[in-house]
């Protein structure tokens, strides 16, 4: 945990409540039962003789803390003296308090943006700016899922920037590819994740929207792609062409694809999508754990343990340099 050391012996700084309950003890007075996390760890806490009204401190929600570090059955155990929620005048960084991206998302979206300028097909250049700049602020900031790859503040456009990354690198060895048709099912592809998933105070998902859950972001990034194009007055095979690599980029119905992709760059879009969600749970999950030693198993990935040979050192690195 990132605090501040006070002379009294107490220390302070930012964190974010991970758990926060009203408890009674055994006298029947009241206290909040939490755990405290930013970037480093967490830790459990306890603030005792609570007596604020109740709803003032929820899960989520960013505070600025102090207190001391006392050892419970042997582990810490940060005890509350004050505690308030953050206010606009506080400097804090809320990359530093939760999982976030290594590059910002302002910065890869800029990326993005140029790329798409540079498009010489004028319909996939119109409908993407036309989506893509409407989605920009919560594109630049909302995670890529609601737990697994890219959970993480930023980690949409990190995810999405990967995979047009990949895609350009494959079209050099493939020139066959479409390149701007590729890209642009590729930046489109979760878009609509913008509107299937609900934003927690931290800029992560806390879970899905009702009408996420009923609809999904598939289906959504094809209407948004649809009532693009009909406000733009572009008509023909392109609008349905990005509409079908959103819908099935999922690869097959098990996975929530509407249909399996049926041209060159719908199949490719949905290898690169879970190539790259792929690469980010292997990584995320050996960097867990010592060199030449095995993960525990990793349900997401075949229940599969997996092994960290301990030859590489950026694990976590997406080289988006070049070719911007």
């Amino acid at each position: 945990m990132n605090f501040k050391e006070l002379p009294n012996g107490m220390c302070d700084g930012f964190v974010v409540l991970r758990k926060c309950e009203e408890k009674k003890t055994k006298n029947g007075s009241t206290y909040l039962d939490l755990i405290i996390g930013d970037k480093g760890g967490e830790m459990t806490a306890k603030l005792w003789d609570y007596s604020g009204d109740s709803g003032i401190f929820e899960q989520d929600m960013v505070v600025k803390i102090r207190g001391t570090v006392e050892q419970y059955n042997g582990k810490d155990q940060f005890r509350v003296s004050q505690i308030r929620p953050v206010s606009d005048s506080d400097s804090y960084n809320l990359a530093d308090l939760i999982p976030s991206s290594d590059i910002g998302g302002e910065m890869l979206f800029d990326m993005m943006i140029n790329k798409v300028n540079a498009f010489k097909n004028d319909n996939l250049k119109r409908i993407v700016l036309e989506i893509v700049n409407e989605k920009k602020p919560l594109m630049v900031k909302y995670p890529a899922a609601l737990r697994l790859h890219h959970a993480m503040l930023g980690g949409l456009m990190y995810h999405t920037m990967s995979i047009v990354k990949a895609a350009e690198a494959l079209c050099t060895v493939y020139p066959g590819i479409n390149r701007e048709l590729l890209l642009a099912g590729a930046i489109l592809h979760d878009v609509a994740k913008t509107w299937e998933l609900a934003e927690s105070k931290t800029g992560l998902a806390k879970g899905y929207t009702n009408e996420g859950e009923l609809i999904g972001h598939l289906v959504k990034g094809a209407m948004l792609i649809d009532e693009a194009a009909k406000k733009l007055g572009i008509e023909g095979e392109e609008v349905t062409l990005l509409e079908h690599m959103v819908i099935s980029h999922h690869g097959v119905p098990e996975f929530g694809a509407a249909v399996r992709p049926m041209f060159l760059e719908a199949i490719v879009l949905a290898k690169l999508d879970d190539l790259d969600a792929t690469i980010f749970e292997v990584n995320a999950a050996t960097a867990k754990v010592e060199a030449h030693s095995f993960t525990d198993r990793q349900w997401a990935l075949d229940n599969r343990k997996l092994y960290n040979h301990g030859l590489s050192d950026t694990q976590h690195k997406v080289n988006f340099n070049g070719n911007d």
